[in-house]
């Protein structure tokens, strides 16, 4: 009995130190994926990120004011024109051109002319000019959509870079133990030197990779502070730990949604209700517009004449004989109906493509992240402690362990990955429908 003793304190007597290496891998390997503790910054809310995109990027501003443009063009659209205003002297003396006692003809003419539209070419200018801003009104929506979409996926952009960082700092801190382990064992002759420059290498590839990460975040902190029209280098704030919404609409309600909500489908419809309005009022052309004229005429008496004051009342309007011209017009609306509404079911096949594409992405990536988090990052981290346990007495070889450790590291940023392009194509999706999802 004294003798198994003996024999066993031997064999791990020797590596006895590396026992609290092995207690702190395997809390490693079950740390959460979050940013170094002296790397902590301020959670950033997603809600408040859009919001102050929505209030502060210049091309909303720039499409808010466009659509301003268009609105003040409905009233001047269903405006009279200007009257006119005429004074004159009418048969003047030039012998006497200020004295109008010579001639009883001779008068001054105060008159007023008032172009008069045919009856209904106002209403529809003014319906056309409406739908036109209508039209813009949609496109400032739309575009506040997309907005809102790009603030999104740049924040799980983020959030997929800052989980790749955490899960980098925490394999070099296991390497970091990888090589105590192999220099150790080296040192009593139960390990290879290779090990340790192996381990060594694999470090360094780790923090090649933690330079690029960190140059991503600052792109990204970068794109993002664009969106909110803030200076470049705003510092960004570390996302908190994402959730995967569940998916509970169908592609037929989906459909449904976007025909009933999206912008863009609304901006279109205006574009074919203003074509229409244009093709009426190129029908309208056919009727002639009318002048109406009142004119006073003020005389003096001369040589026994009373000097009655007159007056004249006129109406004049144009013949529209130009049908060549007209036709043309009508030919031009017609065009113009035919190309929003194609443009309207060009519109409507891409978000049904659309949507039948995100929502297959969106179920792929939902049943890998799934699979990762109950099967495989489970099964990754119980084979990498069985390797650190084995390779600890020698039933394991370090090259074993090591293929454990990067199998691990690969698949925890394969699942954080699709959770956050499944994020990203919800977004992509509530864009495309034109609202949030329930």
């Amino acid at each position: 009995m004294n003798v198994k003793k003996n024999n066993w304190i031997p064999g791990t007597s020797s590596i006895a130190g590396t026992f609290p290496v092995l207690v702190t891998l395997l809390v490693l390997l079950f740390l959460p994926a979050n940013l170094p503790a002296e790397e902590v910054k301020p959670v950033e809310s997603l809600s408040a990120l859009v919001t102050t995109a929505l209030e502060n990027n210049p091309d909303v501003k720039a499409s808010e004011a466009r659509w301003q443009v268009f609105s003040n063009r409905i009233a001047q659209a269903r405006s009279f024109e200007d009257p006119m205003l005429m004074l004159k002297i009418q048969n003047g003396v030039i012998r006497y051109p200020l004295d109008f006692s010579k001639e009883p003809m001779t008068s001054k003419v105060i008159g007023i002319t008032q172009q008069l539209p045919f009856w209904g070419k106002r209403a529809l200018k003014g319906e056309i000019a409406e739908k036109e801003a209508e039209s813009y009104k949609w496109e400032v929506e739309e575009r506040k959509l997309q907005l809102t979409r790009m603030v999104k996926e740049t924040y799980y952009q983020l959030y997929y870079i800052d989980r790749s960082l955490g899960i980098v700092d925490r394999n070099i801190r296991i390497l970091d133990d990888f090589i105590t382990l192999a220099e150790t064992k080296y040192s009593v002759n139960k390990g290879l030197q290779q090990d340790v420059f192996t381990a060594q290498v694999e470090r360094s590839k780790m923090l090649d990779l933690q330079i690029s990460l960190e140059q991503q975040r600052k792109s990204g902190e970068a794109n993002l502070n664009a969106l909110l029209s803030r200076p470049a280098l705003t510092p960004v704030g570390s996302i908190a730990d994402v959730k995967m919404q569940p998916l509970t609409l169908n592609p037929e309600q989906l459909e449904a949604i976007a025909d009933d909500k999206r912008p863009l489908l609304k901006s279109a419809r205006a574009s074919i209700e203003k074509a229409g309005a244009g093709l009426t009022l190129a029908k309208k052309e056919y009727f002639p517009d009318f002048n109406v004229s009142l004119e006073y005429m003020q005389r003096e008496p001369v040589n026994g004449s009373d000097g009655f004051d007159m007056y004249t009342l006129g109406l004049t309007f144009n013949l529209p004989v130009q049908t060549s011209r007209r036709q043309a017009a009508v030919a031009e609306s017609n065009a113009d109906i035919t190309t929003a509404t194609e443009e309207l079911n060009s519109i409507k096949n891409t978000i049904q493509a659309g949507i039948a594409d995100l929502v297959a992405q969106m179920e792929r990536r939902r049943k890998l992240a799934e699979l990762y988090k109950t099967g495989i990052l489970p099964q990754a981290r119980q084979s990498l402690g069985s390797s650190v346990i084995g390779y600890r007495v020698s039933k394991v070889d370090f090259l074993t362990m090591l293929d454990s450790m990067i199998t691990l590291f690969t698949y925890e940023r394969e699942y954080y990955d699709s959770v956050a392009d499944y994020q990203a194509k919800r977004a992509q999706l509530e864009a495309l429908v034109g609202q949030d999802l329930p």
